[in-house]
């Protein structure tokens, strides 16, 4: 996923235009419920509406692509691992190892869900600036430290990634060439270390500053947020999906279990 999710957060759609409170409320609910499915067809409508709303949010295809072949590039190997090591019965063998169906499903299950959760962060981050979402999880009475640390976090990895370009440059400078040896291992891991502390030197003098100015665990803003009616639609919309396919899921389950008696 890109660093810079809200480098689009100037366009003009509707779900840019939704109020923060209630799109991270509603969406945030969707996610949660995606993350309950057990059923991929039931997953697949959930990802078809996730594509809805990121294609509502004009942002471009590139830039989702750039973010969503991280997720593809960590996800595909499930699908290798999971149908040879699931504890289910073997369908075949497969240089004799056992492959089980199952294992592909669940392998499936788990790759469209998180796709779908990928896209749908897209559409909650990339239609706002990140500072006006972290204000309006505040607003919802999210726990203080985890908005100061997705805040922090988002803020301090672009200096921490500019820190390590330069290092990067000065040891290529000093003649410094990559291989395949210890002494490429004892160089990077001096590199790592170097970088760790830096960054911990960087946050101590960081959050002493603020503590002088002030801060007490709080984010102080001038931004007021309005819901109006139409912002209260798009979230009603919304949970009503979401909550028609968790009642689909249901009712799939309850007929299982009816059938199962028979």
């Amino acid at each position: 996923m890109p660093l810079d999710i809200d480098r689009f957060a100037h366009l003009e759609t509707s779900i840019h235009r939704w109020d923060p409170r209630l799109k991270i409320l509603s969406l945030g609910i969707f996610i949660f419920g995606v993350a309950i499915l057990k059923s991929i067809p039931l997953v697949f409508i959930a990802l078809i509406t996730a594509s809805i709303f990121l294609k509502i949010t004009n942002l471009p295809f590139h830039f989702i692509v750039n973010g969503i072949k991280w997720v593809v590039f960590f996800l595909a190997p499930f699908f290798v691992i999971m149908p040879f090591s699931y504890p289910a019965d073997a369908a075949f063998y497969i240089w004799k190892l056992p492959f089980a169906w199952e294992g592909l499903r669940v392998a499936t299950l788990i790759f469209i869900k998180a796709i779908t959760i990928v896209l749908t962060t897209y559409a909650i981050f990339g239609s706002a600036r990140f500072d006006i979402s972290m204000i309006a999880l505040q607003r919802l009475r999210c726990p203080k430290v985890i908005v100061q640390m997705l805040l922090f976090t988002y803020r301090y990895i672009f200096v921490f990634i500019e820190e390590m370009k330069r290092m990067d440059t000065a040891m290529r400078c000093r003649g410094f060439v990559m291989k395949t040896n210890m002494e490429t291992l004892r160089v990077m891991g001096n590199f790592v270390g170097t970088l760790l502390v830096r960054s911990f030197e960087r946050t101590s003098r960081v959050y002493k500053a603020m503590l002088s100015k002030g801060y007490q665990g709080e984010f102080h803003t001038m931004v007021v947020f309005q819901a109006g009616w139409k912002d209260i639609v798009k979230a009603a919309l919304v949970l009503m999906v979401i909550g028609a396919i968790i009642a689909g899921e249901l009712s799939g389950s309850f007929n299982t279990a009816v059938d199962g008696w028979y």
